[in-house]
């Protein structure tokens, strides 16, 4: 029997845009996308689709790998495969950092990292407001279209809440499970078949 073919369920009628999460079919066994919730920043039928990977932490901090930021230990996460030695940032102060952009209610991305860091030396911002991100995930135009239709893919709706608060091991189970009966399967299957 194959599995992949019992656990598969048809797309959700859900089209992905920003704001929106890309939750990983449970049979994929990818590096970077195994169990992985996406949390799509743009995306453009003609341009391609651009998004973070939000529970695969890593084992380091900011402070790691940038020198000339203030004393954060900020956790830092795997974003995704392309331009892996770029540090990006999502955070929830809003108009406190210039040039955000808002992704969803309470959550922006990006910013002046200058301004980040005087809100972090003056106390203004601490963990709980920011989320760094090694890399990001990247489809060009017309392939995440692809993979939907050959449900690799399940888009999803959530909040800023759910995304930052959850603990990253449990993020995508939580999703999926909020997700309804029909994904209940997603959740019975094994992250390692090969060892049940």
């Amino acid at each position: 029997m194959d599995l992949r073919k019992l656990f598969q369920i048809q797309s959700n009628t859900l089209e992905p845009k920003p704001g929106e999460l890309l939750l990983s079919e449970p049979t994929m066994n990818d590096f970077h996308f195994g169990r992985a919730v996406v949390l799509l920043i743009d995306h453009n039928d003609t341009e391609g689709t651009f998004g973070i990977i939000m529970n695969k932490p890593l084992k380091m901090n900011l402070n790691n790998l940038v020198d000339d930021f203030s004393d954060f230990n900020a956790p830092m996460y795997w974003g995704g495969p392309v331009a892996d030695n770029r540090i990006f940032f999502m955070h929830t102060l809003g108009d406190l950092i210039p040039d955000s952009c808002k992704i969803m209610e309470g959550l922006y991305w990006g910013g002046d990292a200058e301004i980040l860091n005087t809100l972090v030396e003056q106390g203004i911002a601490n963990k709980s407001h920011v989320r760094f991100f090694l890399g990001y995930s990247g489809w060009e135009a017309g392939q995440l279209s692809g993979e939907l239709e050959r449900n690799s893919w399940a888009v999803c709706k959530s909040n800023a809440k759910t995304l930052l608060n959850t603990p990253s091991d449990q993020l995508w189970k939580t999703l999926v499970t909020q997700m309804g009966n029909e994904y209940s399967m997603w959740n019975r299957f094994p992250k390692n078949p090969e060892e049940n």
